[in-house]
């Protein structure tokens, strides 16, 4: 992941404040220490495991698609759909005995009302294709704008160096109204697009780069509300607006891009060693297009229902356990990044108090495969634009899979690659790892004769569509993965002794990328790369 433009504002509230009928004070949650308990890391994972069934997690599901059908079919951050999924967390967990703290923050919201338009007026009348030739960049402006297209500091060449837009001075004698047409590279896209507008453009045009697998068309993110309206192009399309001298293009874009607060959720077990965190983590925003129940509904309900049952169950960790649920994920994991940040610069203590975390993002696809986040790097490095898991993340992908092979189930590893909520906290040298049933890639022959399902199709072929409903849940890999989200919340939350103390100062470096430099895709979890 990449810098952001915007730095969301911090603002803790009681969730009586944002939750109608509910009176919620925000404490530190539960403080104090566990009574004696009979219960170990196994006979509470056994319990557990019993007491959290994929019934009452499709119970949450139900709830959280019925919120999406009443507030125009979204859940996202920013949306009436997300508020109302807050309170509804707020309140299963007020009712279960938590006192749930929601922290407010400010971030940028992006919805695009109707797909971007382009095309050449003159001297070749052509219209262009969206997504194919072109792509509205999130954070574009709304705009209809007409106007020559004026190359800037480019000789539309394939190239990975390109300055082109970087630098004010680019812009010198640029024509104000005119569309400037930039190449990608070396900066963000947010810092051409603001140069473009500084210089007095109507709208700007980013090409790609040319190079291999960087030709099509790019559907990439500005960081921050722009002030002109901005397209992402391919190679070729590029080219074909320089060239002849003079090109004049129509282009319109409807979009609303604009800072609005969003809202993360915590809630801690009573007692335990609050020096000795075990936090578990799942975003519950959706996209703008729609209900997110897959993606990431699954998570959520599950630790919702986990939290539910721990409480009911009475068992009561030995380490605090914090549940933790995103706001603004689906835009650049921006919820859990404003928490850690905070942390780091209000309480460093409480950062360092962190012992692991674990993310569960998408555990129901239809077409899944049971995947463990790969925390030693055993099979994808750096070299394949993956995270190094920091110490003790290794010893988290072993208890997910040898809890698995313990239960007769296959998983294989997936890459640390920036796309969901543990890279806030790897970045900080945090021991993570995870679970996760696949997006939009592509099932192999191999895993359809291990796991089942159908080769050569998405392992979920609704992701970020407006398909993603309750429908598109898959019970039987979200009752698989429960289990094993639960194993792990119970064994840590009594014992952390298998994870090696983590080095002074430890921190992780960062994924650059995810597959084929997704970060630059839109919408996905690829989020925040903007070069």
């Amino acid at each position: 992941m990449r810098p952001r433009t915007h730095a969301p504002k911090r603002r803790w509230a009681p969730a009586a404040a944002l939750t109608s009928g509910l009176a919620l004070a925000v404490t530190t949650a539960l403080v104090g220490t566990a009574p004696a308990s009979a219960d170990t890391g196994d006979t509470a994972s056994r319990k557990l495991r019993t007491a959290v069934s994929a019934a009452g997690i499709a119970q949450h599901l139900r709830a959280l698609d019925s919120i999406a059908a009443a507030n125009d079919g979204t859940r996202a951050s920013g949306t009436s759909g997300y508020a109302a999924s807050r309170d509804y967390v707020v309140s299963t967990l007020r009712a279960a005995g938590y006192t749930p703290k929601v922290q407010t923050f400010d971030f940028p919201f992006f919805k695009e009302n109707r797909p971007s338009t382009l095309r050449q007026v003159s001297p070749d009348a052509t219209t262009y294709t969206n997504p194919d030739d072109f792509a509205t960049m999130t954070y574009s402006a709304s705009g209809d704008v007409n106007g020559q297209v004026v190359p800037v500091d480019t000789d539309l060449t394939a190239t990975d160096a390109s300055t082109s837009g970087c630098e004010a001075a680019d812009f010198a004698g640029f024509p104000a109204g005119a569309v400037a047409l930039v190449q990608r590279g070396t900066c963000t896209f947010g810092a051409k697009v603001q140069n473009a507008a500084d210089a007095g453009a109507a709208a700007a045009i980013v090409f790609n780069r040319g190079t291999t697998g960087n030709t099509g068309a790019i559907a990439g993110t500005l960081g921050a509300p722009a002030q002109i309206p901005a397209l992402g192009a391919s190679f070729a399309l590029g080219q074909d607006l320089a060239s002849p001298s003079g090109t004049t293009v129509a282009l319109s874009t409807d979009t609303v891009s604009e800072i609005r607060p969003t809202y993360n959720i915590t809630a801690d077990t009573p007692g335990g060693r609050r020096d000795n965190v075990v936090m578990a983590g799942s975003h519950l925003d959706s996209v703008v297009p729609g209900a997110g129940i897959n993606d990431n509904g699954t998570g959520s309900a599950t630790l919702l229902e986990l939290a539910k049952q721990m409480s009911a169950q009475n068992v009561k960790p030995r380490n605090t356990v914090r549940f933790a649920w995103w706001g603004a994920e689906e835009l650049g994991l921006l919820g859990s990044t404003h928490y850690v940040q905070d942390l780091a610069d209000n309480d460093p203590q409480g950062l360092k108090d962190i012992r692991l975390y674990l993310n569960f993002d998408m555990i129901g696809s239809p077409n899944y495969v049971r995947f463990v986040y790969d925390g030693d790097n055993s099979r994808f490095g750096e070299a394949d634009g993956a995270a190094v898991g920091p110490p003790g993340s290794g010893e988290i992908e072993k208890l997910f899979a040898d809890y698995f092979a313990g239960q007769g189930l296959p998983s294989e590893e997936t890459p640390f690659s920036g796309r969901s909520d543990y890279g806030p906290f790897i970045e900080k040298g945090i021991a993570s790892g995870g679970l996760f049933t696949g997006a939009e890639g592509v099932k192999t022959a191999e895993q359809a004769a291990t796991y089942g399902g159908t080769a050569g199709e998405a392992y979920d072929h609704c992701y970020h569509q407006a398909c993603d409903t309750i429908a598109n849940v898959n019970l039987k890999a979200v009752d698989e993965m429960s289990d094993a989200v639960v194993h792990a919340v119970a064994t840590y939350g009594f014992s952390t002794a298998s994870l090696p103390e983590p080095a002074a100062g430890a921190s992780a470096r960062r994924a650059t990328a995810g597959p084929a430099h997704a970060a630059e895709l839109h919408p996905g979890h690829d989020h925040a790369a903007v070069r």
